[in-house]
């Protein structure tokens, strides 16, 4: 285990089109908190073998869209340690888009990839 602050973890996931929920196939916001709260899972398993509890974020910052048929990276980032709280960092970006004006499965590698979301959280162990 690793309580080191500046120890990350990070998880790559598709975006299926079943999680659209408006219009130009954008996903909620809260599509993105949810990979936020799996990547500090297993951040806290890694750093205290325990899953952990969320206890909040401090910050949120929606910068750009989520849709379907994205590859989104997600890292969590440690950056206290307390005696039972850990606060981390948060960063979604998009890696991959479709391009459905190319064809029904077309997609394009985003270089640089997009940040999308931004957020500041606090976890406890027990």
């Amino acid at each position: 285990m690793s309580r080191t602050e500046g120890f990350s973890v990070t998880h790559r996931r598709y975006v299926p089109y079943a999680h659209a929920h408006y219009g130009g196939n954008l996903v909620d916001g809260a599509y993105g908190l949810a990979l936020f709260g799996d990547v500090a899972t297993d951040l806290s398993i890694h750093t205290d073998g325990d899953e952990s509890l969320f206890a909040g974020y401090s910050e949120v910052k929606f910068l750009a869209p989520i849709q379907a048929g994205d590859v989104v990276e997600v890292t969590a980032t440690l950056t206290r340690v307390g005696n039972r709280s850990r606060d981390i960092e948060f960063e979604a970006r998009v890696l991959c888009r479709a391009a459905p004006d190319r064809g029904p499965s077309a997609a394009d590698v985003l270089n640089p990839p997009v940040v999308a979301t931004r957020a500041k959280g606090t976890v406890v162990v027990p």
